[in-house]
């Protein structure tokens, strides 16, 4: 089977999507006031993807080396329940999200950057890289997104699944769009 073959063929058995945060839900950079206060931005238009997909069925989950109650924040609004922070060892949490959601491994896809997520991408039924990963992640993965971390490459991920599985009319067409 061709590479893009299987990951059609993949993307309609998708469930769960996991994220990891900075360098995929951001741009990877950290923001620092003066008295240390954190800041990260997040693309509006991957966040609507991101509650399209759970619109549409698939569950959405989060693990992340760092904490951050900016991060806790942000997937509350989206309405993100599974949510795993300062999780340097990404593969303990993520066994455990599978086996709470009683998932198989090729019912999960894992978006990564950098060397931290390929533990968990070498066990996923679909592992993908953001366009600006660090290429021994992109080696590891089975599909590379043209945006970048942090810069529409959550919602490429959102919309490949989704029209893989024939949601994608359905979720427009909440917003009045006709296909």
């Amino acid at each position: 089977m061709n590479p893009e073959n299987f990951v059609i063929e993949a993307a309609k058995l998708i469930r769960l999507v996991v994220f990891d945060v900075d360098g995929v839900l951001t741009d990877g950079s950290l923001y620092f006031s003066d008295n240390g206060q954190e800041y990260k931005s997040f693309n509006v238009r991957d966040g609507l993807g991101m509650v399209m997909l759970q619109r549409s069925g698939v569950i959405i989950g989060i693990i992340t080396a760092k904490q951050s109650t900016i991060v806790a924040d942000r997937m509350q609004k989206l309405g993100i329940k599974h949510v795993f922070q300062g999780r340097v060892d990404k593969l303990v949490a993520f066994e455990q999200l599978r086996k709470e959601l009683q998932l198989d491994y090729h019912q999960i896809a894992y978006v990564g950057d950098d060397i931290l997520d390929i533990p968990v991408m070498s066990k996923v039924g679909l592992a993908i890289a953001v366009g600006d990963a660090n290429k021994l992640v992109v080696k590891h993965s089975h599909w590379q997104t043209k945006a970048n971390g942090g810069k529409g490459a959550a919602r490429e991920v959102c919309e490949l699944i989704m029209q893989n599985q024939d949601t994608w009319d359905s979720q427009l067409s909440h917003y009045g769009i006709l296909c």
